[in-house]
């Protein structure tokens, strides 16, 4: 096992996939070191590529035209930053920048796709996986929301 798939595996994402699979994944993602500050995603943008912090912090913003970007996440070491990769038309849905020096595996998206495309149970265990960090992530977004908008009474 090469150390990408050791470096892998300790996520939380592709925890417990076959030595196998990790070589599929580690195939599609190469290392990069990045700055503070550092746009990995915009809004709009075309989903091509996502990452997987090694070490680091990336924040997920979405801007409000009243009141400009809203932290809804921070993500650390071993935390993936995107999934709009997996869904047509494959377009960021928010923000997401460095928030501290940050040591990552880029991953080529249509690689992955295909990959997954080609063997259909690394395509299940990823979308199953990714699947529980989105629902992760509207929960994040659902207390960010409670937290900006406080006791607001509901409207019918």
């Amino acid at each position: 096992m090469s150390e990408l798939e050791s470096e892998l595996a300790q996520a939380p994402v592709f925890a417990g996939l076959s030595p196998a699979h990790l070589a599929v994944i580690a195939g599609c993602g190469r290392e990069q070191h990045v700055p503070s500050g550092t746009v990995l995603l915009r809004e709009g943008g075309t989903a091509d590529t996502f990452y997987l912090i090694r070490t680091g912090a990336a924040a997920l913003e979405v801007q409000s035209p009243a009141h400009g970007p809203l932290l809804i996440e921070t993500l650390h070491d071993h935390d993936v930053v995107g999934w709009s990769w997996l869904f047509a038309p494959y377009r960021w849905q928010m923000d997401g920048r460095t928030t501290r020096e940050c040591a990552l595996v880029a991953f080529d998206a249509a690689c992955l796709r295909g990959e997954c495309d080609a063997d259909h149970e690394l395509g299940y265990e990823l979308m199953r996986r990714f699947a529980a960090s989105i629902v992760d992530r509207l929960q994040a977004t659902r207390l960010q929301l409670l937290d900006v908008y406080g006791r607001a009474p509901a409207s019918a």
